[in-house]
């Protein structure tokens, strides 16, 4: 229909089929194999077709039969920017909200157990209880009995069935003292004695995280009331930082009528060294991979290619050095003002040397957090774009941050992710 076809032909047919075919070889998302709750697929007997869940059969078909229909002399229309009509497609498609509705069946289909730490608010109380209305995760909630079920009273809201912890409780004596023996345990030769890691346990933050990493629950949010340099410090010393990075970022997916993009880092590193932004680049690579996407990524600097030589921008110079010659895998230019990222055209006629050439940049890697973190809320606030996240890149378990106005929605959106997240830990442990 695209191409304004005068038949459906064999030529188109056959198109349909070698584009399933050369799919079934690449490799598959994470998100696919643990949708379907498979280890690790690759091309075989017993893997001979692309699963139906899989978002890159939307635009490999639809591309290959279109080429198959201009090719053969049926089309009527002719389309030259492939990679433009690709982007058409998910944005006519609604190819995102498809992708969290994805997220969400494969959430459904194997529930698991997500701290709501500050469940005193009244936005992240509603999310538990609509995140276990839709059958989303098993929330556990943190706080005093008593409180939440005044609030819960005062909102209308069911909490039967949700399991609340008071963690400052008597009853909670032994589980407290049990995470500070391990917290202590792991932070002995860093000075953090048994009696100084009990004191700890009172609070909501350290306490919820270390349910997660002593296996008594699968994810964990916060972030409506915590402040986030406080948390992230808190998650890097108790879950640590997944080898072999160094750091550990944020990334927002945010959709709007130019399509989907990724953007970091929204959230955590303030003032990214050269040797952070590599960490945060290589990061947001293999996240835009795991949600299904090719990434071609753009390093963002407010000069373009080494004009400015002096100060942030030469960090991102440095960057982009390194990662060309250590990670040449990954499809990235830079420093470039924003607008050279997003207009290829502008940018391939000024800088015709750039490794994106004919490509549509999806994915910005920002030069500070001030930057990415004020960029994602203007478009938001404008109307412009929808967002999910900020989504965490880099630690050993699911530990996520929301932000201080995020709304009940945003936060489901939040722990539909982190069960995805949950999810695909799971099968990378079990497959080691």
């Amino acid at each position: 229909m695209d191409v304004h076809a005068k038949a459906i032909n064999e030529e188109m047919k056959l198109g349909a089929v070698y584009a399933i075919a050369e799919l079934a070889k690449e490799p598959v998302p994470d998100v696919v194999n643990a949708a379907y709750k498979l280890k690790r697929t690759t091309f075989g007997r017993d893997y001979i077709l692309p699963k139906p869940l899989d978002p890159r059969l939307l635009t490999r078909i639809s591309c290959a039969v279109a080429k198959a229909a201009i090719e053969s002399g049926v089309a009527r229309k002719t389309i030259t920017d492939w990679e433009g009509y690709a982007n058409h497609l998910r944005e006519m498609m609604g190819y995102d909200n498809k992708l969290l509705r994805s997220f969400t069946e494969m959430a459904k289909a194997n529930p698991k157990r997500v701290v709501f730490a500050e469940a005193n608010h009244v936005n992240m109380l509603k999310a538990a209880v609509e995140a276990k209305a839709e059958g989303i995760c098993i929330p556990i909630l943190l706080g005093n009995e008593e409180r939440l079920a005044k609030i819960a009273a005062e909102e209308n809201l069911s909490l039967e069935g949700i399991e609340i912890v008071n963690l400052r409780h008597d009853r909670e004596a032994d589980r407290r003292d049990r995470y500070a023996s391990m917290l202590a345990e792991k932070k002995a030769r860093e000075g953090v004695t048994f009696a100084e890691a009990c004191e700890k346990m009172v609070d909501r933050n350290t306490f919820g995280m270390m349910m997660v990493a002593a296996g008594d629950a699968d994810a964990f949010i916060t972030g409506v009331y915590s402040r986030y340099a406080e948390v992230t410090k808190l998650a890097t010393e108790i879950i640590g930082i997944r080898a072999p990075y160094k750091h550990f970022g944020a990334m927002n997916i945010i959709t709007g009528k130019k399509g989907t993009f990724f953007i970091a880092d929204t959230l955590i590193n303030r003032h990214p060294s050269t040797e952070v932004l590599i960490d945060i680049a290589r990061l947001t690579h293999d996240s835009v991979k795991f949600f299904a996407h090719e990434p071609v990524m753009a390093m963002l600097s407010y000069s373009n290619f080494g004009s400015d030589k002096q100060g942030s921008p030469n960090k991102v110079h440095e960057a982009i050095n390194y990662l060309h010659k250590n990670n040449p895998e990954i499809l990235i230019d830079g420093e470039m003002q924003v607008n050279f990222a997003l207009n290829k055209k502008l940018r391939d006629e000024t800088y015709p040397f750039n490794k994106l050439k004919c490509k549509d940049v999806n994915t910005l890697v920002f030069l500070n957090l001030s930057s990415a973190n004020s960029t994602y809320k203007l478009l938001l606030e404008m109307g412009i774009v929808e967002t999910i996240g900020p989504i965490q890149m880099g630690l050993n378990k699911p530990i996520h941050f929301t932000d201080l106005e995020s709304s009940t929605r945003d936060i489901v959106n939040l722990t539909t992710v982190a069960v995805v997240d949950a999810i695909v830990q799971e099968q990378i442990d079990s497959n080691q």
